[in-house]
């Protein structure tokens, strides 16, 4: 497993009206995944990834296996568009990452659960250059061993600020992936991994140029 600074990321500005009760659920939820860290089972290197079906951003089908025939790729497993801390960490990788993955010769890939409009909406808010493809079902994260689900108490704060995962899922569950970036080979092969349990952190652009560094890509 990567060792990373894993520093928490720049906190997203409150939204406006959150009742400080609804901000309360989420700190104690942070501080619940934080402190259970990783699940048993977590995928290593070496692990080879299913060639899943996923979606592009128009709904059309193109599975992991056709994507990383292009080339090795970074590949990021987050939340959804609904996620600040999923668009802090997009943007960043777009303004810091991207550039330098392209001189490598390597892909950015982003996988999330949600349906393929909301996998497009995210694209649009954060003029994303790099691929964004929509995992119906958590295929990936179920596979990797990262997959989980709010708490009853974080899911009624998320309805009070007018967000249900069933309707943003594509398969009408509150599963979500953690945080979770990945080098993968063209083989499908995952050759470093990076898991954060609590959303509220996430793989600092240099730790995973550094991981690129070793495999020598």
């Amino acid at each position: 497993m990567a060792r990373t600074d894993r520093r928490r990321a720049e906190e997203p500005e409150p939204a406006r009206g959150v009742p400080p009760e609804v901000i309360a659920v989420f700190s104690r939820e942070q501080q619940q995944l934080a402190a259970a860290g990783l699940p048993a089972g977590v995928a290593g290197p070496g692990t080879t990834l299913p060639d899943a079906e996923l979606l592009d951003v128009h709904g059309s089908v193109r599975s992991l296996g056709r994507a990383l025939g292009e080339g090795p790729a970074v590949v990021v497993l987050y939340r959804g568009v609904w996620c600040p801390y999923c668009n802090l960490a997009l943007s960043t990788y777009q303004s810091e990452l991207l550039p330098k993955l392209a001189k490598r010769g390597v892909q950015l890939i982003a996988i999330s659960p949600q349906t393929p409009d909301n996998s497009l909406s995210m694209q649009e808010k954060q003029s994303l250059e790099f691929t964004v493809l929509s995992d119906p079902g958590n295929t990936l994260a179920r596979h990797l061993g990262v997959l989980t689900r709010p708490t009853d108490e974080a899911q009624e704060a998320q309805r009070r600020l007018g967000l249900d995962l069933t309707t943003v899922n594509a398969d009408g569950t509150t599963d979500l992936p953690m945080p979770t970036t990945l080098a993968v080979g063209i083989d499908r092969t995952v050759r470093w991994i990076d898991v954060h349990p609590d959303y509220s952190t996430r793989t600092e652009p240099g730790a995973i140029l550094t991981a690129l560094d070793h495999l020598g890509w």
